[in-house]
């Protein structure tokens, strides 16, 4: 298998890396294993994250990496959280993932408190580079788009997925399985680009 160095540590996009990218003959690596530390993100847009990701666990491993940046927009609050999704109610590293996103929700539904216009989309996009210097990196995109609700519903799907409504299937992110949640949403639709876009290098 080739392998790829995901630029993640987070386990929820892991599992998605791979359900989609191992049948297809990828070995996902996570930097982690590497024992690579993760590189900041202080840009202001999800490509030049993604990139700067990407360029760091290629240098540290001497290996094509990879990686995504992604988030909710709502636009009745200008597109936030947008890139500071991850981290939107706060910077406090010792708060656990779970204790992230739970705060992270609650803050996104007070925002939306007045707010009768909840549309929202979560916004993705991969970047392959297969070494640090590549001047040609791939990127892949992918936007899903529902609205945010009061209440969460659902057990699967991790970050703003119990919150975030499908009105045409009448279920949130959270109450899909994992095949229909890759096969909709936006890191899945970013997911099948860079599998294309790969396929169509090694033709």
């Amino acid at each position: 298998m080739r392998k790829l160095v995901a630029a993640s540590g987070n386990p929820g996009k892991l599992r998605e890396f791979r359900q989609m990218l191992e049948p297809l003959g990828y070995e996902i690596v996570p930097q982690s294993e590497l024992g690579i530390a993760e590189a900041e993100e202080p840009h202001a847009t999800f490509v030049e994250n993604a990139l700067a990701k990407a360029r760091h666990a290629s240098c540290a491993a001497r290996m094509p990496a990879f990686a995504d940046d992604s988030g909710i927009c709502v636009a009745a609050l200008g597109g936030e959280p947008g890139v500071h999704s991850a981290r939107y109610a706060s910077d406090a590293a010792a708060l656990t993932r779970d204790a992230q996103d739970e705060a992270n929700n609650r803050k996104l539904v007070a925002a939306l408190a007045d707010r009768t216009q909840r549309g929202a989309h979560y916004y993705c996009v991969i970047v392959l580079v297969r070494h640090a210097e590549d001047p040609e990196p791939l990127i892949a995109e992918g936007r899903w788009h529902g609205e945010v609700i009061d209440t969460p519903r659902g057990a699967n799907g991790f970050g703003y997925d119990p919150y975030f409504h499908l009105p045409a299937l009448g279920r949130t992110a959270a109450e899909l399985d994992p095949a229909a949640k890759n096969r909709l949403s936006h890191r899945g639709q970013a997911l099948r680009e860079l599998v294309s876009r790969l396929a169509a290098e090694s033709a």
